[in-house]
């Protein structure tokens, strides 16, 4: 049976989760342990792999089965072609590799790397601490281009993506 990857409201995942079993649809919300940061202390704490997506499996897309998932509080979309045409599924081994890593309770660090024209601070090598608006990438080489401004010029430098951090 495929599954299809529906879009959430934000922080609505566990609660669409509920409903969709209820509802007597077969789902699948990966989490992984993660520390949480609190003024003053740390635990670990399980979150969504994905944040504001989980999955469903469906014998078959009808309408029926897709206004079942639809109607669902909480339920932005089911991901598919753009302009509301037919969802597309999830091929089965991205799933599995998604469920092994799940099962593995290997800890999974989830890496946001900034994007052209977002601000980033740079936090390892000769530069760290520096800020600067971040004007080239290569995701697959994991290369950045920053700029930032030393005494009204712009200086750009090339960096690695273990050496960046996304402003938030």
């Amino acid at each position: 049976m495929p599954w299809y990857a529906v879009h959430t409201k934000s922080r609505h995942e566990e609660r669409v989760l509920q409903q969709l079993v209820q509802k007597e649809v077969h789902t699948f919300l990966p989490k992984i342990e993660v520390w949480s940061k609190r003024k003053d202390r740390r635990k670990k704490i399980m979150v969504p792999m994905f944040p504001g997506y989980l999955f469903v499996e469906l014998l078959e897309m009808t309408n029926e089965t897709k206004l079942t998932v639809l109607k669902t509080f909480g339920v932005v979309r089911i991901l598919g072609k753009p302009r509301g045409h037919e969802p597309i599924p999830v091929p089965d081994e991205k799933i599995d590799a998604i469920q092994r890593i799940v099962a593995s309770k290997v800890e999974v660090q989830q890496i946001r790397y900034p994007k052209v024209g977002e601000r980033a601070r740079i936090i390892d090598g000769p530069f760290a601490g520096v800020e600067g608006l971040v004007v080239e990438t290569d995701y697959e080489q994991e290369l950045f281009v920053v700029t930032f401004e030393i005494l009204h010029k712009a200086v750009a430098i090339r960096l690695e993506g273990f050496q960046i951090a996304k402003i938030s």
